[in-house]
């Protein structure tokens, strides 16, 4: 099962699909042009049904093999794109000002939809295919939107795949693991509150500024000295922000802002707890109030065992080999779909490109064929026609 010939023969059409939603950005749950496109294009495949409106602006397409079957297998793009003002210069280059696709969504979706194409056309298994285009990856939660809107028990999904282009691994070849796989991503808010006054009187004052600052240094030593040393936890405050009024004011109060990722939900327990001790120990120090607000984003995406086997098969069989992925410590969402059904996800190499998250990062067009392939081929092999 190496790449597809028809893959190939479609990479122009495809191509030109996939540079037009670049240069059309939408984000989280506005993505209308690009949920219409697709929904245009699964009705002109011929899928025997094709549903909008999935977790708001989500896209569903059902495709029946041609031998019946009760496996359901879904396979999953995101849509969305990235508030980042593209700095790529190409001529396909996003058109909208502050928003571009830097993470490689636009490739998914065309990866996706090149697969339902091939899928509805030949429906070689037994069983269902149903393609999944999902909202709101980057920030929005838009998987667990989709799932709570009844995806998984409306078109009876029995498990489920998703991939991801990654940049600095070869063009087109992959690497997956089974079990935890990209972290969970929690947020936290923090409110320092102090008493304000003149600069040249600090014992007059609670300065929040002295406050935070400790309560910065502090924080790192949940990894360093709460957790245990061979696990995963990050622990990073992105934020400092207090007074900018005159040079002799302290200000009354001052924020804080960050993130943790674990792999560990009992890591993500100790990281919220220590949080809370810390901050209250802080404000005892110094006199301070400060009120933490941590909130639980994206759990942990967790693969399964025999589903990550399954995903490595077809990997070998279209590129020749399946490498060992990295633990990530950044977050996906799929880790819902992964909560509600077995599956698997699997990274494709984007060659030597430009990080994701960079305006400088554009998807390689080269591995279109590659994903394709790897999508259609987990039906096929999943579902086999006899």
């Amino acid at each position: 099962m190496p790449v597809k010939n028809r893959f190939a023969e479609w990479l122009p059409e495809l191509t030109a699909w996939r540079r037009d939603i670049h240069a059309h950005p939408e984000l989280m749950f506005d993505t209308h042009r690009t949920a219409a496109t697709v929904a245009e294009r699964l009705r002109e495949f011929g899928c025997d049904e094709v549903v909008e409106g999935i977790g708001r602006t989500g896209v569903v397409g059902v495709i029946r093999g041609r031998v019946p079957g009760v496996g359901v297998v879904g396979l999953r793009a995101d849509m969305d794109a990235l508030p980042i003002e593209e700095t790529t210069g190409l001529p396909h280059a996003s058109t909208s000002p502050g928003k571009m696709h830097a993470c490689g969504h636009d490739g998914h979706t065309t990866m996706l939809l090149g697969a339902a194409r091939y899928l509805a056309e030949t429906r070689n298994f037994a069983g269902t295919a149903v393609v999944i285009f999902q909202p709101a990856e980057e920030g929005g939660g838009g998987a667990r939107v989709m799932v709570e809107d009844g995806l998984m028990d409306r078109f009876g999904i029995t498990e489920v795949y998703g991939l991801h282009n990654w940049p600095g691994q070869p063009a087109g070849s992959f690497a997956i693991r089974p079990g935890p796989f990209f972290a969970a991503t929690d947020e936290f808010n923090i409110t320092i509150t102090g008493r304000g006054g003149h600069a040249a009187k600090p014992q007059e004052v609670i300065d929040p500024i002295v406050a935070a600052s400790h309560l910065v240094l502090a924080l790192q030593t949940i990894a360093s000295r709460n957790a245990d040393p061979v696990g995963q936890l990050v622990v990073s405050v992105t934020l400092l922000q207090a007074g900018g009024g005159a040079h002799n004011v302290i200000p009354q109060t001052a924020r804080l802002r960050g993130t943790v990722r674990t792999l560990d939900p009992a890591l993500r327990d100790l990281a919220e707890g220590r949080m809370q001790e810390i901050a209250a120990g802080v404000a005892a120090t110094f006199g301070a109030v400060i009120d933490v607000d941590y909130i639980r984003s994206y759990p942990v995406m967790v693969n399964g065992a025999a589903e990550t086997e399954h995903a490595a098969a077809v990997a070998r069989d279209v590129g020749g080999a399946c490498g060992d992925a990295p633990l990530v410590m950044g977050g996906e969402d799929f880790a819902y779909m992964l909560e509600a059904r077995p599956g698997a996800y699997i990274l494709v190499g984007n060659g030597d490109t430009a990080p994701v998250h960079h305006p400088d990062y554009d998807f390689n067009d080269d591995i279109i064929p590659t994903g394709c392939s790897w999508l259609s081929g987990m039906v096929e092999h999943r579902l086999r026609a006899g």
